[in-house]
């Protein structure tokens, strides 16, 4: 199936998931449908307790449904192995956290390398550190570095290997307004330099505006699903 000119590219169907605490079973996501096409940016909107996470997880190969399938690049990763599963998240996810995840005694160059290292097609190094506008500090420790300067190492860990989906799990919650909006302007740049498809989740309803598709979710549930055909420039967004 295409839309417009682009191939679908990811599809989750029916995707449902609980969570069991002795014998109370806690509802996260009920029958969850979404799709991207290849090259698009997705948005999901949501309140914390939403499943947004959760959902984001599952894609991402990181957990398990209940019932359902997820299916990104042709790969149902629903139906992977463990091993597989490794492969998957090695070979085509890149994750962007809210809290950066940098290892603390590798500077910021180290951090990139120890992705790109066992990536089979990286990117160099020194050509993303220059996309995010890090390549000066390449010899800087993370505890020497910015809220935003950490978070652009953590774009660049996740993009040297090249991934085909980008998932973003409040990329800019820890942030504040300036820094928010120059990461939201490099994941749209990275967007469009690689072609990378990207889904953020989010509970900012104005960074939806620089997304194709926007999606939200509350209570487990998709209550609205949209094409947003005003694409807005991440320079541009205000909250």
């Amino acid at each position: 199936m295409e839309w417009g000119k682009n191939k679908m590219f990811m599809q989750v169907n029916n995707l449902k998931k609980s969570y069991k605490t002795g014998d109370i079973v806690t509802p996260v996501l009920d029958n969850v449908n979404l799709s991207l096409d290849s090259g698009e940016i997705g948005a999901i909107l949501g309140p914390s307790g939403s499943g947004k996470s959760t959902l984001l997880n599952i894609i991402g190969g990181l957990d398990f449904c209940d019932h359902g399938s997820v299916i990104v690049d042709n790969t149902e990763v629903t139906k992977l192995s463990d091993k597989r599963l490794t492969e998957y998240r090695r070979k085509k996810i890149g994750f962007i956290f809210q809290f950066y995840n940098l290892i603390p005694h590798l500077t910021v160059g180290e951090n990139i390398e120890v992705v790109s290292n066992i990536s089979k097609h990286p990117l160099s190094t020194d050509e993303i550190l220059k996309d995010v506008d890090m390549l000066d500090k390449k010899y800087r420790f993370p505890n020497e570095l910015s809220g935003g300067e950490q978070q652009r190492t953590a774009i660049a860990r996740a993009i040297v290997k090249n991934p085909s989906l980008l998932l973003c799990d409040e990329p800019t919650g820890a942030l504040d307004f300036l820094t928010s909006r120059e990461i939201l302007k490099l994941l749209q740049r990275i967007n469009r330099n690689f072609g990378t498809t990207i889904l953020m989740i989010t509970h900012n309803e104005a960074i939806s505006s620089m997304a194709n598709r926007i999606y939200k979710l509350r209570s487990g549930k998709i209550v609205e699903n949209k094409i947003n055909k005003n694409i807005v420039s991440a320079e541009r967004i205000e909250w």
